[in-house]
């Protein structure tokens, strides 16, 4: 992997991880206020925007989670490495 490669990926991680919480904080949210539209809608955009993302992400770099959670292409990627959590910051 190459400077620019792990750059990139490095930033998609991040973008990746940003989305999640965001997500899991609008899913808090919703959890008190479940009949807020304007936040069912911002969560129903953040969990879109990851889907996008991390899709993005395993196109490039392989899958971010395995068993069952992330197709793989072939050959089988997951032996691949850096896995997303071996990469450093």
């Amino acid at each position: 992997m190459n400077g620019l490669e792990s750059r990139e990926q490095v930033r998609l991680l991040r973008e990746i991880q940003e989305l999640e919480f965001a997500a899991v904080e609008w899913n808090l949210f919703l959890d008190t206020h479940p009949e807020n539209r304007e936040a069912l809608e911002a969560y129903n955009a953040t969990v879109a925007r990851l889907n996008e993302k991390k899709r993005a992400y395993e196109a490039a770099y392989g899958p971010l989670v395995h068993f069952g959670a992330s197709a793989s292409a072939y050959p089988w990627r997951w032996i691949e490495d850096p896995w997303p959590w071996e990469i450093d910051y």
